[in-house]
C-alpha cells in the first residue's frame, strides 16, 4: 500500500526585526506638575479668605476665587495623562 505525504509544516520562527520596547507609564513631570497646581491653587484660595486685603489680591477682589479654581482646573487637565 502506499504512503501518503508527510504534511509536516515548517517550524516558524519569528521576524529578527529590533523595536524599542513601548514605554510605559506617563512622562515623569505629570505627578509633580499635577500635584503643584491643585496645591497652588488651594494655597490662592486660602490665602484669598485669610488676607484679603494684601495688596494684589484685594484689586482682584472675587476674581482671586477663578484664579484658584482654575488652577486646580489645570492640575485635573494634566492629570489626564497620567498613567
Amino acid at each position: 500500500m502506499p504512503e501518503s505525504r508527510s504534511r509536516k509544516k515548517p517550524e516558524y520562527t519569528a521576524p529578527t526585526t529590533s523595536r524599542k520596547p513601548a514605554r510605559v507609564g506617563s512622562a515623569r513631570w505629570v505627578a509633580p506638575a499635577m500635584v503643584t497646581f491643585w496645591v497652588l491653587g488651594l494655597a490662592w484660595i486660602v490665602v484669598f479668605y485669610l488676607a484679603p486685603d494684601l495688596k494684589y489680591l484685594g484689586e482682584l477682589g472675587n476674581w482671586n476665587l477663578a484664579v484658584g479654581m482654575g488652577m486646580i482646573a489645570i492640575g485635573f487637565a494634566i492629570s489626564t495623562k497620567w498613567e
